[in-house]
Formats: C-alpha cells, structure tokens, sequence
C-alpha cells in the first residue's frame, strides 16, 4: 500500500513493460505459475467437490488455465498496439487494466465451474472465491516479472554509462539533445516535445511537463540537429526554429506570414520562413 501511495499515478508505464519480448514473457511465466500453483495450493477447491486424481487434476487444470490465459494475451495485445500507436498508458491506467483481467478470468472461472463442472456453490459465491485466487495468480507473476524487467533495464542502462554508449540509453519514444560536444544533456519524450529555437551557438528546447511549458538551453546548432531529428517529425520551419508537428494544430495566413499554431493552453505561434514553407506543408498533409 505503501508503495502505490507515493506514486504518481499520471506518470506513463516503464517503457520494459511494452516491449514484445516481456509481455511474452510475462504471459509465459504467469501461465506456468497459474499451473503450479493450482495443482499445489488447489485454491479453487476442486479435489473436495469433484472425485479426481492427480492426473486428472493436472490435467484439466492444465486446459483451464491455456484457456484463461487467452484473456491476458488478448489483453496485452491491446496494450502492445495501443502503446505502439502513441497512446498515453499511465500507471493508473496499468492498475485498471490489471483490474480488468482478474475481473475477466474470475468470471471465466466462475463460469467454467458453474457450467461445465456442475459446481453446486452459489454463483456470488463462487464469483468471490475465484477472483481471490485470480487475483493472486496474476498479482504474483506480474510483480516479480515488473521487478525482473526492471533489473534488466537497469542493468542494461549501466552497462551503457560504463562503455559511454549513450544510444542504448534511449527507450521507445525518447528523444535525446546532445551538446556539440556529443554528451547527453536530455531525454524527453517525443510527446512532449513542443519545439526548438535556435540562436548562434545555443538552442532552447520547449517541452512540456505536467501541462507546464517548460524550456532547455543546449549549447548546440539546430543545423546539427536537423537531420537526427527529422525521422521523428520535428521538422525545421524557419531559420531559428524547429517545431515538433505531432503538436501541429493549424497553419494560418496572417499578415506577418505563414504561422505554425501549435495544439497548447496557451496556443504557441511558430514563424514559417519561405525556405521552408514547402517541406511544412508536406509534413503538415501527411499528418492530417
């Protein structure tokens, strides 16, 4: 409880925990320990109501739990491509999402027992023994395979810092800003990438955090930038600026020129130069 109270729910999931290879992995030990876990601690009292063996336990616990975990690979399938799509997938979110897979396969459960093995408990009953033991099924694999995937990523992160290879430390969805010198000075998430403004030998970074619009000075060119950047959308639109366009509301006509408003409370307006008007518009088309 302790745990969960000081953190901030808002904050986006570790990236580990989106990655293909865990959530394989993940699904693979949560099935395995569903299996031996069931046929040791028998939580849903099967040997009691029904006359079966060992085997046949092992058995049909066995095609149960194959079965039931198809809700978690379906659940995180969802979660895969969500994720891949650039949804934001918060930590309260991931505890509801948990939540409704131990809803699921309780019912599943309950359902299986009722129907087909003819097990003469109450519903409501039933119901609440099986989401008890649900709920340990999938708690347990999935807090050990978080502080697993965990240690990895840490792992992995320092074995990085130690060889100076900075490009392993960028997780899916990151953007790092190198000084001229090549050393990191910050992460960001591209989704928070507002834009840059470059002056001389300096450029402001303008990124938000926590609906707060916050800035970075990097000594470095946006010419040096530029081509790293561009794969990821943040595009040149003027010779002193360079503007993320995931964050492209509107480009309007005034009086001063062509203008960049940018989708934020308050709006932002980025100058277009007609350097640069052309690529603009092309980029501004495909993300439409």
């Amino acid at each position: 409880m302790h745990l969960y109270a000081v953190m901030d729910l808002s904050k986006a999931i570790p990236a580990y925990l989106i990655k293909k290879k865990n959530i394989v992995r993940l699904i693979l030990f949560t099935a395995a320990f569903a299996l031996v876990f069931i046929n040791i601690y028998e939580p849903f009292d099967v040997s009691n109501w029904f006359p079966i063996t060992r085997l046949q336990l092992f058995f049909y616990s066995s095609l149960v739990i194959l079965t039931g975990v198809l809700v978690v690979v379906v659940s995180r399938i969802i979660m895969y491509h969500s994720a891949k799509k650039g949804k934001h997938i918060s930590i309260g979110h991931y505890m509801i999402w948990i939540a409704i897979e131990i809803v699921s396969m309780s019912l599943f459960y309950t359902l299986y027992e009722m129907l087909i093995l003819n097990d003469p408990r109450e519903f409501d009953e039933a119901l609440k023994v099986s989401a008890q033991n649900t709920a340990l099924v999938l708690l347990i694999p999935y807090t050990v395979t978080w502080l697993y995937f965990a240690w990895i990523d840490n792992k992995e992160k320092l074995e990085a810092i130690s060889e100076g290879d900075t490009e392993k430390l960028e997780p899916s969805g990151m953007v790092l800003f190198k000084d001229e010198k090549g050393t990191m000075r910050l992460s960001l998430k591209i989704d928070d990438l507002l834009y840059l403004q470059g002056a001389d030998n300096y450029v402001t970074i303008y990124y938000s955090d926590h609906q707060k619009h916050e800035k970075f000075l990097l000594r470095n060119t946006l010419k040096q930038l530029e081509s790293s950047l561009k794969p990821m959308e943040v595009v040149r639109c003027h010779r002193s600026y360079m503007v993320n366009f995931q964050k492209v509301k509107l480009i309007e006509l005034t009086k001063e020129g062509l203008r960049i408003k940018l989708n934020t409370q308050p709006v932002i307006e980025i100058p277009v130069s007609k350097t640069y008007s052309d690529t603009v518009f092309q980029f501004f088309g495909q993300n439409q």
